[in-house]
């Protein structure tokens, strides 16, 4: 087991099942991240790119922190790992929850669960993970979030030309816009061209 402790967090790890166990403990905000940051991704490599963060000792998250935990799963996988986050404390869950990343990192709601759990960290084909926490309900739920489906063999949804923001300067008349196009067309420039 080895232990790590900067401003305002403390970090031990170990093994267990062929994944590593950050258990974190204090307040994960931006006094912390950049040492924390360079912590976890030294438990990544390519034999140990499974990575299991044990949430239940975080007693509030911040968004730096929460950027740590996204860049640390990057990381796992392009190694071919993962990184699961287990046993978030109710206010982090909320954070979580709140920010839109349980449905982007695994979570779940023990450490066991988060080691014992089927997949190993794979991605679903639409780069969701694959597994969420109702942190609600504090349950874990394979496959895709509910409402969250798509029909399989259904084009994506494209996007619209409509929803384009409008141009930041006010729209001119029609008229006026026939005039400006109408001196920008070189060939109508030459033939109004005095001979």
């Amino acid at each position: 087991m080895n232990a790590f402790s900067g401003p305002g967090l403390g970090v031990s790890t170990r093994s267990e099942r062929g994944c590593v166990i950050a258990a974190l403990s204090g307040e994960f905000d931006i006094t912390c991240a950049p040492a924390l940051r360079e912590q976890l991704l030294g438990l990544l490599g390519p034999g140990t790119g499974r990575l299991v963060i044990d949430l239940s000792g975080v007693s509030y998250a911040d968004a730096s922190g929460l950027a740590v935990l996204v860049g640390t799963g990057r990381r796992a996988g392009l190694l071919g790992g993962f990184v699961r986050l287990a046993a978030p404390a109710p206010a982090v869950a909320k954070v979580l929850r709140v920010t839109g990343l349980h449905r982007q990192l695994d979570v779940f709601p023990t450490v066991q669960a988060a080691i014992t759990s089927p997949g190993h960290g794979q991605r679903r084909p639409d780069g969701k993970a694959g597994a969420y926490l109702n942190t609600a309900a504090s349950t874990v739920h394979t496959g895709p979030a509910p409402g969250k489906t798509r029909r399989p063999g259904a084009p994506p949804t494209p996007v619209s030309s409509a929803r384009r923001s409008p141009p930041s300067s006010p729209t001119p008349t029609r008229g006026a816009t026939r005039d400006r196009l109408r001196s920008e067309r070189p060939l109508d420039r030459l033939l109004e061209a005095p001979a």
